[in-house]
């Protein structure tokens, strides 16, 4: 009960009043309502005092109210009462942090304050959180307002407080809500007079943000009725007369950052209105989008939802209340093909310009309302509203501008952040003004709350006749990745983009230079060497862009350690996705879990952690045939070595740009699953050469086992397809599927290699090849492949198909890569077959119950058969070695035994 009698108190309520509206309510914003509604004004504190440096109400105020210190005012007792509300949010910022992430609820060991301990040292960015709470949503209000000389709509307390989980926030934007639409603000003079606050004058939803402010401007300073002296009309204090001249941009008055009740208004019905803009600019592409008619499959994008406004009169359908929202970004192809060469591409021009247009207009709304932000490196000093933040600053940056970035940074093309770059540059600029002050920083790193589910509740009693009628909603909220979080996935990205715009790093030989070439400046031999790449304007978007990027990463994180602390950033960046530089051998072992459930959930995280890496690929020189002089480029551990070397200094700004739009998509959207995954190896110093790892997906033939690609980016990507080949066939012996060859050639319409929608210069992607072999040539009935059996499902000969193909996959795919694992994929191959160990052995004990006791073939059709030894086909041999290695693994990970 402490708790809710604190939170009532921080409203303004006292002691006694707060534990006596407890006992009659035990909701507290029903409490809240009670107390401010006069009910219990008769009840005074019995000591007189009220905790958290609240001061009583006096003779000329109405209610107790945030003391707001003001330049000028020299009364006395002003420094002491900023002083203790300085405290109060010092404390408030460090309990409210803990109660999100803490393990013991925010409580911070004793001896923390010492000056090598971290005082977050208690606290973690878990994401496992979920918060109910009962939203109230009322009908619209309208009133006349003279400055637009119209009616205008008035934000609600149910549209104020909507999207906030936790407890602490709800209150302070209660307190403020009331205190600012109702009631009376009387003058801090000692006249007694009294001015009265209507909802119209803070809470007014104008079609423009410039409006609103400039309907600010003429509302906030108020000249009394009676003494005829200035005080601000949102906290009730007073105004120096001799303020301080400032360099002020031209749309700023300096009365709007009098005081922090008018930063958290400002920024509350700012925000609101930027959520509002980003819907309707969503919802409008979503419309077009499902408009536009188109041959080819859609990418499933998954749905964000997010609060909207709604008509009490509409049908209660909880899908329409939370709407889908889709990414404003360029139409993409499906998966696998690339789509009819013929496609109508004629709208795709005013798409683009339509989009550039919207992008221009929500970076000038969030342009005019960072202006409002809390700063301290703000153009001519701090304002009182910069260095006394109020509580609900942090509230409405976590709900409402937390859903617009989120979606934002979630975009998973590089290309289209740097196309909307008008719009991306002006949220780092944002990213990085939250992480400069200390009250707001921590939300870099706090997990972003998000609805997943909507349920309509009976109200507990009808609304009185005359009334607003109401309604409630019960709100189920779960934790996600925090912005910091979000933003590494863009810096992978920028990384990956920038390593391939600098294509091939050719090999730097130290050349002893004469006396004489050293004195020959003139000479081009004395000057510094130009590597003689030009980059062409498109490449430079994209360079300057990923720099920006990483710019922002790292002005946040200096931000992050300057506020708090080192230790602070060093715990965060553990838990943030990474890209390793190297094999990953020495990587910490991942344990499986000791359910079903919690083994998949690990699996899932390891493969997130390792599906793209860069290694060296190369071969070491002394492990290569000396050749003279002729040429001194490495060789690779690569099918496409010697195609690879011709290329070895190669300079192809077209090619590069593509192959830097490839890798950023790679590197986060690569597909892993418990069922089947896909890992990429890049080489740290060719970023064209990569290898491939591929698990069979469940419900195939293949399932389980581990398949290689080599991949080679040629000189001519992506106007032609990258040149892609089969490793993983028994040494040339195997034909795994009709579109895997034993030679390793992969028939596929994308890579030209097969009949159907082919590749589609500067639009297909290596993604879509990847999926389109894990998908179309990886699956549940191979024997169909082949376009003259393509009826045949569920023949004898399919099913014989079948079984053929996994004794091959048992023997080749499984047993032999366990036993003898290609580089440079040794650990991901331990690890898979490790972890699905339980998995793979009861897979393994069911092929063996369907096969027909056949020989195993080569996978041709009809081909020679190989030897076995007396009626056995050599199946359940295999099937015991490799549940002997699975064994093995469990013992060398110290896992316990499995039963096979």
């Amino acid at each position: 009960m402490e708790k809710e009698v604190r939170q009532l108190v921080e409203m303004g309520a006292t002691i006694a009043q707060a534990r006596a509206a407890l006992q009659k309510h035990k909701d507290v914003m029903q409490a809240a309502e009670r107390i401010f509604d006069g009910s219990f004004d008769h009840l005074l504190d019995a000591d007189g005092d009220v905790e958290m440096g609240i001061s009583e109400p006096t003779e000329t105020q109405s209610k107790p109210r945030m003391i707001t210190p003001h330049e000028g005012d020299n009364d006395e007792g002003d420094e002491d009462d900023e002083a203790l509300e300085g405290d109060e949010d010092d404390e408030d910022d460090v309990e409210d942090f803990g109660d999100y992430d803490s393990d013991d609820g925010g409580a911070i060991e004793a001896g923390a304050n010492s000056a090598n301990a971290d005082p977050y040292a208690g606290i973690f960015f878990s994401k496992d959180r979920r918060e109910e709470v009962i939203e109230v949503e009322e009908e619209p209000e309208v009133a006349y307002v003279p400055e637009v000389k119209e009616e205008v709509m008035l934000m609600t307390q149910g549209q104020w407080m909507k999207g906030c989980p936790e407890g602490g926030e709800q209150s302070f934007l209660f307190g403020l809500y009331r205190e600012l639409s109702e009631g009376e603000c009387r003058c801090p003079h000692g006249c007694r007079a009294s001015i009265p606050r209507k909802k119209q004058d803070f809470f007014s939803l104008f079609a423009e943000f410039s409006t609103y402010v400039k309907h600010l401007q003429t509302t906030v300073l108020r000249s009394c009725t009676k003494c005829r002296k200035s005080f601000c009309f949102a906290c009730g204090e007073p105004i120096a007369a001799d303020l301080p001249e400032r360099s002020l941009l031209p749309e700023e008055d300096i009365m709007l950052f009098h005081c922090s009740n008018l930063q958290g208004v400002i920024l509350g019905v700012g925000l609101a209105m930027l959520e509002k803009l980003y819907i309707e600019q969503a919802q409008d592409i979503s419309n077009g989008q499902e408009n536009r008619t188109s041959g080819g499959k859609r990418r499933k994008v998954e749905p964000a939802v997010v609060p909207i406004q709604h008509d009490l009169d509409d049908d209660e359908d909880e899908d329409n209340y939370y709407p889908p929202v889709v990414q404003g970004k360029k139409a993409k192809l499906g998966v696998g093909y690339a789509g009819d060469v013929r496609e109508d591409t004629s709208g795709q021009v005013e798409a683009l310009a339509a989009q550039r247009a919207k992008d221009e207009k929500l970076a000038q709304l969030l342009s005019c309302i960072r202006v409002f932000l809390p700063s301290l490196h703000r153009t001519g000093g701090g304002r009182t509203s910069d260095y006394l933040v109020h509580p609900t600053a942090l509230a409405h940056l976590r709900r409402r501008f937390n859903f617009v970035s989120s979606q934002l940074l979630r975009n998973d093309s590089l290309v289209d952040m740097s196309d909307r770059s008008v719009l991306y540059i002006e949220l780092f600029e944002w990213l990085e003004t939250i992480s400069c002050h200390e009250a707001l920083a921590s939300m870099m790193a706090m997990p972003i709350m998000v609805v997943t589910s909507v349920k309509s509740v009976a109200p507990k009693k009808t609304a009185a006749k005359g009334s607003n009628k109401i309604r409630e909603r019960t709100i189920i909220y779960e934790g996600s990745s925090g912005p910091r979080e979000l933003l590494e996935a863009i810096v992978i990205q920028a990384q990956a983009a920038m390593k391939g715009l600098e294509g091939s790093k050719p090999i730097e030989t130290c050349i002893e230079m004469t006396e004489e070439e050293k004195r020959m400046t003139v000479d081009e031999k004395g000057k510094a060497r130009d590597s003689g790449r030009q980059l062409s304007e498109e490449n430079k978007k994209l360079l300057t862009f990923c720099q920006r990027i990483l710019g922002t990463a790292k002005a946040i994180d200096r931000s992050l350690s300057e506020t708090k602390g080192d230790m602070f950033v060093t715990r965060l960046h553990a838990s943030l996705p990474k890209i390793s530089t190297t094999g990953g051998t020495n990587t910490p072992q991942v344990q499986a879990g000791d359910t079903e459930e919690s083994t998949m959930k690990a699996y899932v995280d390891w493969a997130n952690r390792v599906r793209f890496e860069y290694c060296d690929l190369s071969i070491p020189q002394s492990d290569t045939p000396a050749q003279g002089n002729e040429d001194s480029s490495p060789h690779y551990k690569f099918y496409f070595n010697n195609e690879a070397r011709m290329l070895a200094n190669a300079d192809i700004p077209k090619r590069s740009l593509a192959i830097a739009k490839e890798l950023a998509v790679l590197t986060t959207n690569l597909p892993v699953a418990w069922n089947s995954s896909i890992f990429l190896r890049v080489d740290e110093t060719r970023v064209d050469i990569i290898k491939v790892l591929i698990t069979g997906p469940e419900g195939t033939p293949y399932y389980n086992g581990c398949y290689l690609f080599d991949v080679f980016l040629g000189p001519n990507y992506n106007q032609s397809p990258p040149s892609v080949k089969y490793m993983t066939t028994n040494g040339g012996k195997f034909r795994f599927n009709p579109n895997l060859y034993a030679d390793g050639k992969v028939c596929l319409s994308l890579l030209g290699t097969w009949s159907g929608p082919g590749w589609v210069a500067g639009r297909s992607t290596l993604l879509q090849v990847l999926i389109s072999i894990q998908s179309m040539i990886l699956c549940e009935e191979p024997y169909l492949n082949e376009p003259g059996w393509a009826q045949s499902a569920g023949t004898p000969q399919s099913r014989a198909y079948s079984a053929n193909v996994r004794r091959m996959v048992v023997r080749t795919a499984m047993l032999g890569n366990l036993k003898n694992p290609p580089e440079p994929f040794e650990d991901v191959i331990r690890t898979h077959f490790r972890l699905k160990t339980r998995s793979i052995i009861a897979q393994l004990n069911e092929w063996l119950a369907q096969d027909d006791e056949k020989p195993i073939t080569d996978g041709g059709y009809g081909g020679p058969r190989t030897p076995a030894s007396g009626s056995s086909n050599g199946f359940q041999a295999d099937i015991e070695e490799l549940k002997g290695l699975l064994a093995q693994l469990q013992t060398t990970s110290g896992g316990s035994a499995v039963a096979t």
